[in-house]
């Protein structure tokens, strides 16, 4: 087929193809699927790939038989949590390195992104998983600045099963509801929108409780 031929295209507009995928292909949509989230959440450099978007549309295909919503769910928990994870030891082992040769970077700069992570690497890592760009550097910002690994580890599987569970589930609940597929573009555009209002309000919290201080 001539999209296999277009891997670049294939995993940009994965959601177009996942019907075609899956009358050809069967099972292999759910290895395609587990690469795409690993790699838009566990490489620094593959933060342009779909995320929330994907989520929810392949949860309107399960909704439609063409795909397990349970087995999505599991593959594309595994994916994101791993993901993650391997995201964190790469800032762990690589970011020091990076900071003592790069020209670009102060000590001073890696310094504070721990203290950061210290005081608010909790809350960072679980609301990074609903902000497209921020998800995929978040764990590595976190391994950068030494965050307590169990901690991040808590945070990390909480975060994964709540963000792939809010969208596929989404996807499957209501994508296929007349209104939801004639403006699919609009509502995950909306989704995505919302999912800035939670780290937004905790600026603002931050904000003000600086000025305060003052």
């Amino acid at each position: 087929m001539s999209l296999i031929k277009n891997p670049i295209d294939l995993i940009l507009n994965f959601d177009k193809y996942i019907g075609i995928i899956m009358q050809n292909y069967g099972s292999l949509a759910y290895l395609i699927l587990f690469l795409i989230i690993f790699s838009e959440t566990g490489l620094v450099l593959t933060p342009f790939l779909p995320g929330d978007s994907l989520l929810f549309i392949v949860g309107t295909f399960a909704s439609q038989g063409i795909l397990n919503v349970y087995a999505l769910f599991i593959i594309i928990t595994i994916a994101a949590i791993l993901g993650d994870t391997v995201n964190y030891f790469i800032g762990n082992y690589f970011g020091e390195k990076v900071y003592s040769k790069s020209k670009f970077f102060k000590k001073e700069y890696l310094e504070k992104t721990k203290e950061f992570y210290k005081k608010y690497g909790n809350k960072t890592i679980f609301l990074a998983r609903f902000i497209p760009i921020i998800r995929t550097f978040a764990p590595f910002v976190a391994g950068v600045g030494k965050m307590n690994y169990k901690n991040f580890l808590s945070y990390n599987i909480i975060g994964g099963i709540t963000w792939v569970a809010i969208f596929i589930f989404s996807g499957y609940f209501f994508g296929t509801i007349p209104f939801v597929q004639e403006n699919l573009t609009l509502i995950i555009l909306f989704i995505i929108i919302i999912s800035f209002i939670p780290p937004i309000v905790e600026y603002i919290k931050h904000k003000k409780k600086n000025s305060n201080i003052k």
